[in-house]
């Protein structure tokens, strides 16, 4: 998958990443932190700090230490929370680190290593994104097939949601 976009849940105010498949078919919801999500924008826009931020300092390290960041995946959805992992390859020896899927998806913007979402987290948020996909009137609608919502749809989407309407709360 990649990073899709950054927008803000209008009623929480809180950042959110959407990740979209390669086929542009699917897409992934995920609430994030504010620092998270200025680490992503500034990556995705190519803004350069004075100084490191905290995943330019990490990569720098990765990089330092002779390390190589393989793939980062989003392994789990468990009690209202993403889960995540980063692949690194140290002297041959495949590490796998457990992490927010925020950090994870920061650092692999920035080394450029692959992201991959389990099966698993697709099944268990397809219910909570399925009920926030429309249902021709702009309100949200149980049940419709998300494969085909575009990126503008999304910002729609997003800003008419209603916290009671997801099965997951974030």
């Amino acid at each position: 998958m990649r990073v899709g976009g950054l927008t803000l849940d209008p009623v929480t105010k809180t950042p959110v990443v959407v990740l979209r498949d390669e086929k542009d078919s699917l897409n992934l919801p995920i609430w994030i932190g504010l620092l998270e999500a200025t680490s992503m924008a500034t990556e995705l826009e190519g803004i350069k700090m004075a100084r490191p931020m905290t995943h330019d300092l990490l990569r720098t390290m990765i990089q330092e230490l002779g390390a190589q960041v393989e793939r980062i995946e989003v392994t789990e959805l468990r009690d209202n929370t993403f889960f995540a992992s980063i692949h690194l390859q140290v002297n041959g020896v495949v590490m796998r680190l457990d992490s927010r899927p925020s950090d994870a998806i920061a650092l692999a913007l920035r080394v450029g290593s692959p992201i991959f979402v389990a099966e698993a987290v697709l099944a268990a948020s397809s219910t909570l994104t399925e009920q926030s996909a429309t249902d021709g009137d702009g309100e949200p609608g149980p049940g419709k097939d998300i494969s085909d919502v575009s990126p503008d749809e999304w910002q729609d989407i997003l800003e008419n949601l209603d916290p009671d309407d997801f099965k997951y709360k974030m």
